[in-house]
């Protein structure tokens, strides 16, 4: 049994209250992962920009 079928067989019995509970923890999950790439897109680009700008660099791209 994987992982996604052990998570759907805990949560049979669970109340509605319950489920929503999941359900929100589920999505406060999948947010927390997205700002995290986000983030790490982010502190990536201002990072690299000094390399990005430089007069090389745009020479060595103006034939695409």
């Amino acid at each position: 049994m994987n992982r996604r079928e052990m998570l759907i067989r805990e949560t049979e019995g669970l109340t509605a209250s319950d489920l929503q509970e999941v359900l929100d923890f589920v999505r406060f999950l999948k947010t927390r992962s997205s700002k995290k790439q986000s983030e790490t897109l982010t502190f990536s680009e201002s990072s690299l920009r000094k390399d990005w700008l430089r007069p090389e660099e745009d020479e060595a791209w103006q034939d695409l």
